[in-house]
């Protein structure tokens, strides 16, 4: 009932226009949740190579040779400012996919101070890749590779390297020449062949002494599905809903209040039954539909009353004249000796009776056209609903 009541008044057309937009919007909003979905996973990517190369870069400064790093004090802390998260910067659909990382190439000795921080930051460094399965290397204020993969190469030429020595970290995203697809679905992901590269400076008392480079893949589109299938299902779960909201909206405002009427219309046409009033929940065309038919068939029951009513007057006037031209007839057949004037007088009651019925006939026909030029009561109340809408 508190539906009924408060079900909104709804035409068929933005009904029908809702669960078709639906169904044409469904396949498009699974693509984006996709995109947005991976795009999310590649920046979470991101950030997490950020969080570990600040935690290194401020390792190797501390151990840098003649560096004079010290802890804030805490009214440094408190100045406003002082905490600077560092968002994501790279995003699938505008960053620009740079080639695999070229081999390193040949340079000289590195620097000796990069090289003892090195030998020192190398435990930690294979620690941390053993856990968060990055690549990490470290570089000196050249370019030339003191610790990890390419050691004694110099990657100084490719740009996320170049912006670091000028002080600015960056990131990139390059091919990753060693993917080989495992999965038939992996088409899907546009990052499963790519590989995220960042790199920042370690600063030592203001200068670049150095760099730290970090790279891994994102984490995959369909692991990362599987790992938040909790929230994934509840979004499903919302979309069926929804999907069930439009389905009994269509049952509602179109299919059950048209079975209803035409349950009805069988009804009025075997003799008996009434038009309900227009369910509340129907859309205004099926509502308008309800009214319609329901003076239709007020329309046709007065009709039936009134052949009803005409028919039993007609009898009655035909009756008459009837009964006495037969009366007539009978008389003149049983009485041939009758005198002249007496049969004149019968065949001019039988004239007379002729005449009658003649004029009932030719009135019953003018009255016939009558009516049929007349307008119905259905047709009157239509004209009127149109002409208060022009209005």
């Amino acid at each position: 009932m508190f539906v009924r009541r408060h079900w909104p008044a709804l035409r068929l057309r933005t009904i029908l226009l809702s669960v078709l937009l639906f169904a044409a919007l469904l396949p498009g909003f699974a693509g984006i949740f996709l995109r947005v979905y991976e795009n999310t996973l590649v920046r979470q990517t991101e950030a997490e190579l950020v969080a570990q190369t600040a935690v290194l870069t401020a390792t190797a400064e501390a151990m840098w040779p003649g560096s004079r790093l010290t802890a804030p004090t805490l009214a440094q802390r408190e100045t406003p400012g002082w905490y600077q998260p560092e968002g994501a910067t790279i995003d699938l659909g505008s960053t620009p996919v740079l080639p695999a990382r070229p081999p390193a190439r040949a340079a000289g000795a590195p620097d000796a101070d990069a090289m003892a921080v090195g030998s020192r930051l190398d435990a930690i460094m294979q620690e941390t890749s053993r856990t968060t399965l990055a690549s990490i290397i470290l570089l000196d204020r050249n370019g030339v590779v003191v610790s990890g993969f390419g050691q004694g190469g110099s990657w100084k030429d490719i740009p996320e390297v170049r912006a670091a020595l000028a002080g600015r970290a960056d990131t990139v995203l390059r091919r990753n020449d060693s993917y080989h697809p495992r999965y038939s679905m992996e088409w899907l992901s546009r990052a499963s062949g790519l590989r995220i590269h960042h790199a920042r400076p370690v600063v030592v008392n203001g200068r670049v002494e150095g760099v730290v480079l970090v790279s891994r893949s994102p984490r995959a589109l369909f692991r990362g599905i599987y790992q938040d299938r909790i929230k994934i299902a509840l979004g499903v779960v919302g979309v069926l809903g929804f999907i069930g909201f439009l389905a009994v909206l269509v049952s509602r405002g179109i299919a059950k209040p048209i079975e209803r009427l035409s349950r009805v219309t069988r009804e009025v046409a075997a003799g008996g039954g009434e038009v309900p009033p227009p369910p509340s929940t129907a859309a205004i065309e099926i509502r308008t539909l309800y009214e319609d038919f329901g003076v239709m068939a007020e329309a046709i029951e007065r009709r039936s009353r009134y052949l009803r009513d005409f028919a039993a007057a007609v009898s009655h006037e035909f009756k008459t004249p009837l009964a006495g031209i037969n009366g007539a007839v009978e008389l003149l057949q049983d009485h041939e000796d009758m005198e002249p004037e007496e049969r004149r007088r019968f065949l001019d009651n039988i004239a007379a009776d002729g005449r009658r019925l003649s004029a009932l006939v030719t009135r019953l026909m003018d009255l016939a056209r009558a009516d049929s030029r007349r307008p119905s009561a259905a047709m009157l109340s239509r004209k009127r609903r149109r002409s208060s809408g022009c209005m």
